[in-house]
């Protein structure tokens, strides 16, 4: 009999753990695991908890939204760092957009996504890392987008109870409030032999193919374990010229179609301002830097998923 630490968010979503949580637990059960079942409280309880015990048990089960499975994987990524044992990552989604799942094909129904856990197939997707200053100090990992400016700061500003009300037209509305304060950012981008500066409203480090639940805002060419992240930077436009053609860009996914837009594949990037930028991580908070490196790291965890996704 195998050990298995349940880790959920009792608010994510509409309460969808807390409402399911016999359910899940019921049908968890039925492979006989020796079980731990924590609920979060807090931010940060998810990546405390894990750290400290994960290495005890040979899978981990997280139920909630894109933040509550971003605190796992920094949990399970710092014990790798460690030279701990990692266990296996089971991911029940019950948040309001659940991007990650989308990727990997994890269904939303919490019996259907315990079915992927307890007969699916382990597949390891790249994940990322972001170090503040040239120190290089881990600031925290990301599953699979890291960003900086316009309307980033949404997801994890939105308040939990509007998100539960009002699903995916929260983020919208809060987003709508944020039009004014939209301003650009002056940054360097290093990667490879390649440097590029000017003004940016927005930057993202990517392992997706939906941002927001929205489809094809990453490129066409998006591969989950190659080692390599898409970044798409946006440049300020100067005029509506510029900015319609920035739009034409990202509804087409013809990314380079545009001098305002840039597109291309990297495993580390760095980035350098005059000003701290606020930086987001899977949707929350990664903190406030004039300068990070973001490294890619090739295929760092197992999760389950689908038969047929780990098989492609």
């Amino acid at each position: 009999m195998g050990r298995l630490l349940f880790v959920y968010n009792p608010n994510a979503g509409k309460g969808q753990a807390r409402k399911n949580l016999s359910v899940m637990l019921e049908a968890l059960g039925e492979k006989q695991y020796e079980m731990v079942v924590f609920p979060t409280r807090g931010q940060g309880d998810a990546a405390r908890k894990v750290q400290e015990e994960a290495s005890d048990y040979e899978l981990l089960v997280c139920s909630g939204g894109d933040g509550t499975l971003n605190e796992a994987v920094d949990g399970l990524m710092r014990l790798k760092e460690e030279g701990k044992p990692v266990p296996v990552l089971g991911y029940i989604p019950a948040g309001t957009v659940n991007d990650f799942a989308a990727n990997l094909k994890i269904p939303k129904i919490p019996e259907e996504a315990i079915q992927v856990i307890l007969d699916g197939a382990s597949f390891a997707p790249d994940f990322g890392s972001l170090h503040d200053g040239n120190q290089e100090k881990l600031t925290g990992h990301f599953a699979y987008i890291a960003g900086f400016g316009a309307f980033t700061e949404v997801s994890y500003e939105t308040p939990q109870n509007m998100k539960n009300v009002l699903g995916r037209a929260a983020y919208f509305l809060e987003g709508v409030k944020r039009l004014t304060d939209i301003r650009p950012y002056s940054v360097r981008v290093m990667y490879g032999e390649e440097t590029i500066e000017g003004e940016f409203l927005y930057g993202m480090v990517t392992n997706t193919k939906s941002v927001g639940g929205f489809k094809g805002l990453t490129g066409p060419e998006v591969c989950l374990d190659d080692g390599k992240f898409d970044v798409i930077l946006i440049r300020h436009p100067s005029n509506a010229i510029e900015l319609q053609n920035i739009i034409n860009s990202l509804l087409t996914r013809e990314l380079n179609h545009t001098s305002n837009i840039f597109y291309f594949h990297t495993e580390r990037v760095v980035f350098e301002s005059k000003e701290n930028i606020p930086w987001v991580l899977d949707g929350e908070s990664g903190g406030v830097h004039h300068r990070v490196t973001i490294y890619n790291h090739q295929r760092a965890l197992q999760i389950m998923v689908p038969r047929e996704e780990a098989a492609r």
